[in-house]
């Protein structure tokens, strides 16, 4: 009893050793596109417009409290020294970039006209050679800037069907200009200085540095849309946890431009920043002023009230013991006061829930318990002295509420006066001109040549999922078909003249000639030793070469192999008819006149067309004809049938190339008078499914197939092709 062990792999494993062998099989192809990449790299980091990255800080200190007292309920409630968070979203709000964006008129876009690809390049080297200068046009062509162009437009209203729509403004004589619209339509003339309106267009150019005929792009944006766009490009930043420096960021290719957007930025904040804060010290100012004089009516009240009760009781004096009461008493409700007052300043700022808030409640309600354990003390008190520590309560509490007032008014005048927010410029915006933002060579050059690499990775394997040609005899022999040979793709064959159809002379170019030490030519050979004992069992010598699909070189194997078949000294004759496309007679020499078309339709005798064929004494050719109106009818002909009959006896073999059977039906026709048929199966091209279809096509019309024509196989590193072909010529000693 034997065992037999099959061995079958996954179609979901990965082969390493395939794909090291597709790498190296399109090693040079991976190589051009790497180089390719690295190249636009190069170029790209020598001519790309420069981008320059403008910085500046500031810092954001601890915010004083509008109220004295508060700083130290901060500190109890433990609040975060930091406001960076809420800093970064004012210094991004459109109050803040919407008055830069005026002050800069950044909503007006200005840019000269280059030269495609180069011109920004030379224009910015003549600029660096030549500060201030102008450069003249080159080649004549004055209508692109080639260095020192200078727009600078100071006003510029549109219509709002004009808005982010592309203008032109043409340069003048002596400081003249035109604005044309998108389409070419003038909208207005102008001179530098003056305004002018026009069209529904009014502008006003401040300055003009431009040669005659010289263009510029102008775009008026929309207010909105460059504040927002100005938000995404600005970039602000907390420098380290709580630390209260922000540090701001923004790239544009105007160094200058960039460093001013940032300055107008920081300014504007820090201004912005001490207008709030003197504003929150006028708040408090105004409620501190508008409880002054009813804490004063209360003092003048209580005042009243225990001079009248002095007066009425004769001079009572307090008892120690009552004055103990009073100044416990005269604390508690000071601490009261004050806290009330503090809860109404925080009410204007905060919520209920707030920590602060609910701090005040629970500071207050303990006063309340404290103020309700004394007054049960007071009530054991005589009723004298309970009504005047009551009297004497009232003057003392409403006298140092009252002073307090006072002092706290002053202080807030003093800050609202004086105000200087809590933000300040660290660092004004600054650009390092000598080293740009963007490009950077170290990244681009680099990121290049490896992007190059991996695109060179992903075409190569994109191309080899997508190429569902047979590359590998075995899947052709699974269909059914045996593989005869299998032919190599050389040097010489890839260069071949009939390969490329180009060769249209008398004289024969066959690989079989030119070079017999090919390998192509030995494959040859080995396809002829192989039918030698093939056609032994066959109905007769007549053999036909087809395919199932056009360019797979099916003329080329039956070219080539009835000429080595005639060096073994067979007579042979090659016929071609494909009488639609048929090229045989390029590579044989001859013209394709006077051939079978022309015999089957009786115009001409079948020997007056066979031809020989120099270089081989026992090859014989036969060439497709004029190119016939119906060539599948004229097959199906009885004379057709003649012509062979009468053939077969002359000729120790006739190889008939046909056309491709998928295409036309003349192989299935052809087929019907032969003894062998064979059919051409391109490497890396042909398609399984194309091959099975193609076979069934001929054997539906009874016509077998007896095996199949390997051609053009290509060496694989992976190991497709294993055979071992090689030239074995004799030495020259």
């Amino acid at each position: 009893m034997t065992t037999k062990q099959t061995f079958s792999t996954r179609d979901d494993d990965i082969d390493l050793r395939a794909l090291l062998g597709t790498l190296f099989d399109n090693k040079w192809l991976i190589v051009a596109i790497s180089v390719a990449f690295l190249i636009i790299a190069v170029l790209y980091s020598v001519l790309a417009t420069p981008i320059y990255q403008a910085s500046a800080s500031v810092q954001v200190e601890q915010k004083t409290p509008s109220l004295p007292g508060l700083s130290d309920l901060t500190q109890t409630l433990g609040i975060s020294t930091s406001q960076a968070v809420t800093e970064i979203q004012l210094l991004g709000s459109r109050s803040v970039i919407g008055q830069a964006v005026e002050n800069l008129k950044l909503d007006i876009e200005s840019q000269p006209k280059h030269f495609p690809l180069f011109g920004a390049f030379l224009a910015r080297r003549f600029v660096s050679q030549n500060p201030g200068q102008l450069a003249s046009p080159m080649l004549g062509l004055s209508r692109y800037d080639w260095g020192g162009s200078q727009l600078n437009i100071f006003q510029l209203e549109v219509p709002g069907d004009l808005l982010d729509e592309k203008l032109q403004l043409i340069a003048g004589e002596q400081g003249a200009y035109t604005l044309l619209d998108d389409d070419g339509n003038v909208l207005v003339n102008g001179h530098v200085g003056q305004l002018a309106t026009g069209n529904g267009v009014t502008i006003q150019v401040k300055t003009l540095q431009a040669n005659p005929g010289m263009r510029f792009r102008v775009i008026r944006h929309s207010h909105m849309a460059t504040i927002t766009e100005l938000q995404k490009d600005i970039e602000a930043n907390e420098e380290g946890k709580d630390s209260g420096i922000i540090e701001l960021t923004y790239n544009d290719k105007d160094a200058v431009l960039a460093t001013q957007l940032l300055n107008q930025v920081t300014q504007l904040y820090v201004r912005q920043n001490v207008d709030r804060s003197a504003a929150e010290a006028a708040s408090s100012l105004k409620f501190v002023q508008e409880e002054l004089p009813k804490v004063k009516q209360e003092l003048e009240r209580a005042t009243q009230a225990l001079n009248a009760f002095q007066l009425r009781e004769h001079s009572v004096d307090i008892s120690m013991q009552t004055q103990s009461l009073l100044d416990q008493n005269v604390s508690i409700d000071t601490n009261l006061e004050q806290l009330r007052m503090q809860m109404t300043d925080v009410s204007h700022h905060f919520t209920p829930e707030h920590p602060e808030y609910r701090s005040l409640q629970q500071q207050i309600g303990q006063l309340e318990g404290e103020k309700n354990a004394l007054q049960q003390q007071i009530g054991h008190l005589p009723n004298t002295q309970q009504e005047l520590l009551k009297l004497t309560r009232d003057v003392t509490v409403s006298n140092q509420t009252y002073t307090s007032l006072l002092n706290q008014a002053q202080q807030l005048d003093i800050a609202r006066a004086g105000s200087v927010g809590n933000v300040r410029v660290i660092d004004k915006a600054a650009v390092n001109l000598a080293k740009p933002w963007w490009p950077r060579p170290l990244w681009v050059i680099p990121g290049g040549l490896v992007l190059g690499f991996l695109s060179a990775l992903a075409f190569v394997f994109v191309r080899q999922l997508l190429n569902h040609g047979v590359e590998d005899p075995v899947a052709i022999e699974r269909l059914g078909l045996p593989v005869y040979v299998s032919i190599p793709l050389s040097d010489v064959q890839r260069k071949s003249a009939f390969r490329r159809h180009h060769h249209s002379g008398a004289q024969p170019h066959l690989l079989a000639l030119t070079a017999p030490g090919d390998m192509a030519t030995e494959a040859l050979r080995s396809l002829r030793t192989s039918l030698h004992f093939a056609r032994l069992e066959t109905k007769n010598n007549v053999l036909m070469i087809s395919s199932s699909s056009p360019g797979v070189g099916k003329s080329f194997v039956a070219a080539n192999l009835a000429a080595v078949m005639a060096q073994a000294g067979q007579r042979v004759l090659l016929i071609d008819a494909d009488m639609r496309k048929g090229v045989l007679h390029k590579a044989l020499g001859g013209r394709a006149e006077n051939g079978l078309s022309e015999v089957i339709a009786g115009q001409s005798e079948a020997a007056q067309s066979i031809r020989p064929v120099d270089g081989v004494s026992q090859l014989f050719f036969m060439a497709r004809g004029k190119i016939p109106p119906n060539p599948s009818e004229l097959l199906m002909h009885a004379n057709f049938t003649t012509v062979l009959e009468k053939l077969k006896p002359r000729f120790d073999l006739i190889i008939i190339d046909t056309p491709p059977i998928l295409a036309v039906t003349d192989a299935a026709v052809i087929g019907h008078h032969v003894g062998t048929s064979l059919m051409v199966v391109r490497f890396g091209v042909n398609q399984t499914r194309e091959i099975a279809l193609a076979k069934q096509r001929l054997e539906q019309n009874g016509v077998p197939i007896k095996g199949a024509i390997f051609n053009l196989v290509e060496k694989r590193s992976a190991g497709y092709y294993a055979y071992a072909y090689y030239a074995y010529a004799t030495s020259k000693v």
